[in-house]
């Protein structure tokens, strides 16, 4: 049972974030302990002269649990500057702090972030031309795709801005030499965005395993013929969402304790 601190709106992203956790790892996309997904929940604040006001603070996996491990009490709330908020057992790792509060900060329909380091996505952001036209997933995505360079571990708070601003109005990224980053306004949503990327990634990767000779690029006009369907992933993902939990009942309960 929900501690009853916990609101029902907040139980049911809680519920929605571990089951994105549990379904990475199903998928095989996980890294141990070392990548993260996190989640918006609102709270008031009443500690302001104006009166009670929305803050963000997010959800995010403790550090150190594996992602097939993971339940929706287990997750621990921060906010925006990385204080814990109520009780929480374990601690945040810093740089998925730096990653996920840049996203909520600045993106209004960040509800759900992921970010991974699959050897498809880290393999391709290493590429210097990044993701290219060689699929139907890359088709779709690449107009809505950004890229971020390295500046190493992310430590520094400093950075991010500059992966606000080097992702623009887009909700996938690649982080050069890194890995990848998705937002949705949904766990469907962010789920659906980095299933086509990681597609994507493994499809080129497949492609140019031999040499780029002889690799057929999709010509201008079909990339032009595409590119507009990419933005009907919301639509995708409610049809996904429900079945990817009805799986994961079946595959892997308990994510919803």
């Amino acid at each position: 049972m929900p501690d009853p601190s916990i609101s029902s709106a907040e139980w049911q992203i809680r519920k929605d974030l571990a089951a994105l956790y549990r379904l990475v790892a199903l998928f095989g996309w996980d890294d141990t302990i070392f990548t993260h997904i996190s989640a918006r929940v609102a709270a008031k604040d009443s500690l302001t002269e104006a009166g009670a006001s929305e803050v963000d603070h997010f959800l995010i996996n403790p550090y150190g649990v594996f992602f097939e491990e993971m339940t929706a009490s287990a997750l621990i709330k921060v906010d925006l500057d990385g204080n814990m908020v109520g009780q929480s057992e374990g601690f945040v790792n810093p740089a998925g702090f730096t990653i996920h509060s840049a996203l909520h900060a600045a993106c209004r329909d960040a509800h759900f972030v992921i970010h991974l380091h699959t050897d498809a996505m880290t393999g391709v952001s290493a590429q210097k031309e990044g993701l290219l036209p060689l699929t139907q997933n890359a088709l779709l995505l690449g107009p809505h795709l950004a890229y971020h360079d390295y500046e190493g571990v992310a430590l520094d708070h400093d950075e991010r801005q500059r992966i606000v601003d080097d992702l623009g109005d887009k909700k996938i990224m690649l982080l050069r030499n890194h890995g990848a980053l998705a937002y949705g306004s949904s766990a469907g949503e962010a789920f659906t965005l980095i299933y086509f990327l990681e597609q994507a990634c493994r499809q080129q990767i497949a492609a140019l395993s031999a040499g780029r000779d002889g690799v057929l690029f999709a010509t201008p006009d079909v990339q032009d013929k595409v590119a507009p369907l990419g933005g009907g992933v919301g639509f995708v993902s409610g049809l996904l969402w429900p079945g990817l939990l009805r799986r994961l009942q079946r595959q892997w309960p308990g994510w919803d304790s």
